[in-house]
């Protein structure tokens, strides 16, 4: 299965796979030093910060690397430079960001005494990792749609590799800031782009500007569904210190114990660049057998390493998370097993999605996230302990996701369609190394 899907990968792809794998380790290096310089205050008030970064980030800029990559792809084959695209995108990045950045000023009170334990300095850091998250995808998008993987890859390892750096400087000089640990995220993807960018400053050119139709038709929806697939795997940590904001040893050791039990979705990660290509097409040619066996094919890999990841996780995760974080005893063998559950349940909704994209089916996808997340907010409701509370709610939502996306795909259209254009190959992101 594996080597099928990797015969669908454009060559210098493995690049990416292993820039996605630089980007993992560090996530794991930046939690484990920091849970082990910080106090549980400070890690929680990190551990939100985090999850709300890679949330919004992840859930509204890399539509937009999408978009970018989806054009920039087209561009090239008529020869036209990426500059305009590049224009377009930078700024529906930027008023994204600016939005953004209004929200965040203005609930700046609220966020420092709710998610932040008092620390009015977490707000701005949390501003400059979103706006570095901005920049950091709209340029990702231009070196896919260059079919730049080897640089794309390249910012990747960057980005890890001066994650790791930074943090092992302030573990080893002793800094017991979690405001230096914010600024970790801010300051490593801006100096991965400013060193990756010689390939799109050399290639940005000049050329007929792109109307705004193009990029903006599918965004609205590929950002729906990319947010609240993020709110599902991500929302937990957030929900612990707004359920019981005086508990901040349960979000630490939740957000280390989801950075372990997901790490089948780093592999799905490397898998995901090939399996859009691979089921756009079949579905564009119509060969539906060959749709079924790569989604059945791909459904049994996930549930293996999600089988697989789960059991291992339940039987070791709360040792491993006091080891590796230093994380208090909050968390059980239970615990583990219902965020396993989860985990596998978000994977089976992962590759369901690409199968709806993969049909063109974007308002399919989009509603099913959207009744996934309606069935986290329910979950969560029920007067029980808080963690179990968030676990239930990741794992409703999950299940629920991806339930709707079975019942949408067994749906067939009354109406004859044209085929949807194959997909570009675009490489697939982690939620910031905590996917």
């Amino acid at each position: 299965m594996m080597r099928r899907l990797l015969r669908l990968v454009p060559p210098g792809t493995v690049g990416v796979g292993i820039g996605l794998a630089v980007v993992g380790l560090a996530s794991y290096v930046h939690l484990a030093l920091a849970g082990h310089n910080l106090d549980a205050a400070d890690y929680s008030s990190l551990s939100v910060l985090w999850s709300v970064v890679f949330t919004l980030g992840i859930g509204v800029f890399f539509p937009v690397e999408q978009e970018v990559a989806r054009l920039v792809a087209a561009r090239r084959t008529r020869g036209l430079p990426p500059g305009p695209v590049l224009a377009r995108g930078a700024a529906v990045a930027a008023a994204v960001l600016g939005l953004l950045l209004v929200l965040t000023i203005g609930a700046a009170d609220l966020l420092t005494d709710r998610l932040f334990d008092g620390d009015p300095a977490m707000v701005p850091a949390l501003g400059g990792a979103l706006a570095a998250l901005a920049v950091a995808h709209t340029t990702r998008g231009v070196l896919s749609g260059l079919r730049r993987f080897g640089w794309y890859g390249t910012q990747l390892g960057l980005d890890g590799g001066l994650r790791i750096g930074l943090v092992a400087i302030l573990a080893l000089t002793g800094v017991n800031s979690p405001v230096a640990y914010a600024l970790v995220l801010v300051a490593a993807p801006l100096v991965a782009v400013a060193l990756t960018a010689a390939p799109i400053v050399r290639t940005i050119g000049r050329g007929p500007a792109v109307p705004w139709p193009p990029l903006l038709r599918g965004l609205t929806l590929l950002t729906v569904s990319s947010l609240l697939a993020q709110v599902v795997v991500n929302i937990g940590v957030i929900n612990v210190r707004l359920l019981d904001p005086t508990d901040v040893a349960t979000a630490g050791a939740l957000l280390s114990a989801l950075v372990l039990v997901r790490i089948p979705l780093f592999v799905f990660g490397s898998m995901q660049a090939a399996l859009l290509p691979g089921l756009s097409t079949a579905a564009a040619t119509g060969d539906e057998p060959a749709f079924r066996t790569l989604l059945r094919r791909s459904l049994a890999v996930v549930t293996a390493l999600g089988a697989l990841g789960g059991i291992l996780a339940a039987l070791f995760g709360p040792w491993l998370v006091r080891a590796l974080f230093d994380t208090p005893d909050v968390l059980g063998h239970g615990d583990f097993a219902w965020l396993s559950v989860a985990t596998l349940a978000y994977l089976w909704a992962m590759v369901l999605g690409q199968a709806l994209l993969a049909r063109d089916r974007h308002h399919a996808q989009a509603l099913a996230w959207t009744v996934g997340v309606a069935a986290l907010v329910v979950a969560t409701l029920p007067p029980l302990p808080v963690a179990l509370r968030v676990e239930l709610g990741y794992t409703v939502g999950s299940v629920v996701a991806a339930a709707v996306m079975v019942a949408l795909l067994r749906r067939r259209r009354t109406a004859p369609q044209a085929p949807p254009p194959v997909a570009a190959p675009v490489p697939a992101t982690t939620s910031g190394g905590a996917p």
